[in-house]
């Protein structure tokens, strides 16, 4: 693996096919050590998909957020490296997949130093004279050293010292559930669209409106920050990527390596350097800004970091992006998937689980959820929309994009698609060798054998409830029993959901509590 070398002057030119426009890139060698860079403003929203207006999403309307994309370029296949936020901004803390650092199960109980030699991308800004904040309060790292004191020097670029380039990062975390309805702007049902693994129902339109109305509030946040830009004069020499950590709070998305789950948005802004109105087809990964940014303050990584430049022959030229998911709280699952712009593979590691077993956090989280399992319970359910609630999952899913973009008909058992299934899986295990050195599935983690062979309890929630005490759950997870409550346990869900979804969009509903809470206090939503 070849360093990221800065050059004193390069010149590329970025041929994006027939969605974009050829880009031209020039970086100056800084006259000095800290003079003459750009800053970096790195805005991260949390648990979001592409779903904005700039990208043709239906019934919402982001106009902040779309007036960046027409200033710079918007990312067509944009993707994270995982598909939950601790193992995805490990990864972006440092330009490295999450599994070679061994930051790849969500909130790690045991955090270790990076290895290696690899250091925080803020550190190495810090060392090259920037000044560096987060601006917001989570950083989420599944090593050491992960609290925000140790990551950056202050929390906000205003603290920085004249003429001092700042690298700053901030985290909209509007977008995470529970979400505020939008009192301005409310989105009717008949607005939106769903994807067709959902039910087209009212419940699940109003949850999916819901969310949109989030994002818009949250599109008002970054127009603000924006605007400071403008008027502090800071505009034209600050760098600004826009993205989202990983995909969507729905079922199957956050947590999985469908797209729902990995594609992000990604738009990218640097005034005199990069063309405005430009829009990529490139495949790109969350880690490639890690290695845009360095280039573009003109520091080299000790270690040769797995993201490249956006702006490199190598981002133009991919064929492959890669993701993995791991444990999610104390859901033990596991695996591994491979995109290109026709195809993907996800190879499930731990196929006699089924995809949804219990997770607290969902389950208290997502009201389709609830109403999946109810309709499913009953029959109700399309058989595509069927397969995700299935007891267990195949070894191999493959996926056509072109003609199946939202990857429902699995072909990996079709003869037709035998030799695209064989090369993806070999360039997979490639990479799970040489790259990300991947450790697999331990017997601890699968934990054979520990539980009982079924739940005596009408939820699993109960059941780990009443036995918090008696088993490992961070050893061992938490038992895959499914389904995991009965249909009149499900029902009881839906029916705690249905008024607080529908609530007026400047009311107040206290948010159900749907499972056995950790914190006592309830959250209540006011818009």
């Amino acid at each position: 693996m070849k360093p990221n070398h800065c050059t004193a002057f390069f010149l590329v030119f970025m041929s994006l096919g027939a969605v974009a426009t050829s880009a031209q890139v020039i970086a100056d060698e800084p006259a000095n050590p800290t003079l003459d860079r750009p800053n970096i403003l790195w805005i991260m929203i949390e648990d979001w998909s592409p779903d904005l207006s700039c990208y043709g999403t239906k019934g919402v309307h982001t106009p902040h957020v779309d007036q960046l994309a027409s200033q710079g370029i918007r990312y067509e296949s944009a993707f994270t490296t995982s598909p939950v936020c601790s193992t995805s901004r490990s990864a972006m803390m440092t330009g490295f997949h999450q599994n070679y650092i061994r930051a790849n199960q969500h909130r790690e109980y045991d955090k270790q130093p990076l290895p290696h030699g690899i250091k925080p991308i803020p550190h190495l800004f810090q060392e090259a004279g920037y000044f560096t904040a987060l601006m917001s309060y989570k950083t989420d790292c599944n090593f050491t050293p992960n609290t925000k004191t140790e990551l950056f020097m202050g929390e906000d670029w205003s603290d920085r010292n004249p003429d001092q380039p700042f690298f700053a990062r901030i985290t909209f975390g509007g977008t995470h559930r529970p979400w505020h309805r939008d009192p301005q702007r409310p989105i009717d049902i008949d607005e939106v669209e769903l994807p067709p693994y959902y039910p087209d129902t009212p419940f699940c339109r109003r949850d999916w409106a819901n969310g949109l109305e989030q994002m818009q509030l949250v599109d008002r946040e970054v127009g603000t920050l924006l605007k400071r830009l403008d008027d502090e004069g800071l505009a034209d020499n600050t760098l600004v990527f826009f993205l989202g950590d990983h995909g969507r709070c729905h079922i199957r998305g956050k947590q999985f390596l469908y797209d729902g789950g990995i594609h992000i948005p990604m738009i990218v802004r640097w005034p005199g350097k990069v063309d405005a109105g430009q829009v990529s087809d490139d495949l790109v990964m969350s880690i490639d800004v890690c290695a845009t940014v360095l280039e573009a303050a003109g520091i080299e990584a000790p270690v040769p970091l797995h993201g490249k430049s956006l702006f490199s022959d190598e981002v133009k030229n991919r064929k492959y992006v890669f993701a993995a998911r791991d444990k999610m709280d104390e859901t033990h699952d596991s695996m591994r998937a491979i995109r290109s712009h026709d195809f993907k593979l996800i190879q499930n590691l731990m196929p006699e689980r089924p995809w949804c077993q219990y997770n607290r956090y969902k389950e208290g989280a997502y009201p389709m959820l609830a109403a999946m399992n109810v309709m499913h319970m009953k029959g109700e359910l399309t058989p595509q929309q069927a397969i995700f609630l299935a007891s267990e999952k195949p070894e191999v899913e493959l996926f056509d994009l072109k003609n199946d973009p939202h990857e429902l008909n699995n072909l990996a058992g079709d003869p037709k698609y035998a030799s695209v299934k064989a090369e993806l899986l070999a360039k997979l295990n490639d990479w799970r060798t040489d790259v990300i050195d991947d450790q697999g599935v331990s017997d601890d983690f699968r934990a054979t054998g520990v539980f009982p062979a079924s739940n005596p309890e009408p939820s699993v929630d109960n059941w780990v409830n009443k036995n918090a005490k008696k088993y490992d759950f961070n050893k061992n997870g938490w038992p895959a029993w499914y389904p995991t409550r009965t249909l009149a346990e499900w029902e009881k869900a839906v029916a705690a959901w249905e008024p607080y979804l529908f609530r007026e969009s400047d009311g107040s509903v206290a948010r159900p509590q749907t499972v056995h809470a950790t914190k006592k206090k309830k959250s209540k939503i006011k818009k």
